[in-house]
């Protein structure tokens, strides 16, 4: 079983109340993912703040545009800080992801650990080399887009 580990930063224009405002909500998250993705909250609580212990499913098409169901559970929260989702249900062994925000001059370092484990063993290593690692960098690059979009161009 191979475990991986997938890091990116990204410094936001905006102030840590506006930035944590976005993140902390899900219906902000299907503006920050790709359309392709086909992404979708099925959950009913989508309106909410994000509080520990909150589940929230989605369907998505990460693949060959097949839907797949995921749901994960906010296990952790320092309020304007950081945020961990873990998945309870879907297409990973095992999905941790770590969202971190802090202040530096004129705005916002965002900063995402994501570790996993994909599934079919070794097939899930070859596949992260073949595909999974790509389209990470594919939602994350499509979200620094949306951010800069929404927030302006980071300027030191």
């Amino acid at each position: 079983m191979a475990f991986f580990q997938f890091e990116r930063e990204q410094k936001i224009n905006a102030t840590k109340a506006e930035v944590w405002d976005f993140i902390s909500s899900p219906k902000n998250l299907k503006e920050i993912t790709p359309t392709y993705m086909g992404f979708d909250i099925t959950s009913n609580n989508v309106n909410e703040k994000m509080y520990e212990g909150m589940l929230i499913s989605y369907e998505v098409k990460p693949l060959l545009n097949i839907k797949t169901k995921w749901v994960t559970e906010i296990t952790h929260i320092k309020e304007g800080h950081f945020f961990i989702d873990e998945q309870r249900m879907g297409p990973y062994n095992m999905w941790h992801h770590q969202h971190f925000i802090e202040e530096i001059p004129n705005g916002i370092l965002m900063k995402d650990i994501v570790s996993y484990i994909p599934p079919f063993g070794f097939l899930g290593a070859i596949a992260n080399q073949l595909i999974i690692k790509s389209k990470l960098e594919q939602i994350f690059a499509f979200r620094k887009v949306a951010l800069e979009e929404k927030y302006g161009v980071y300027n030191q």
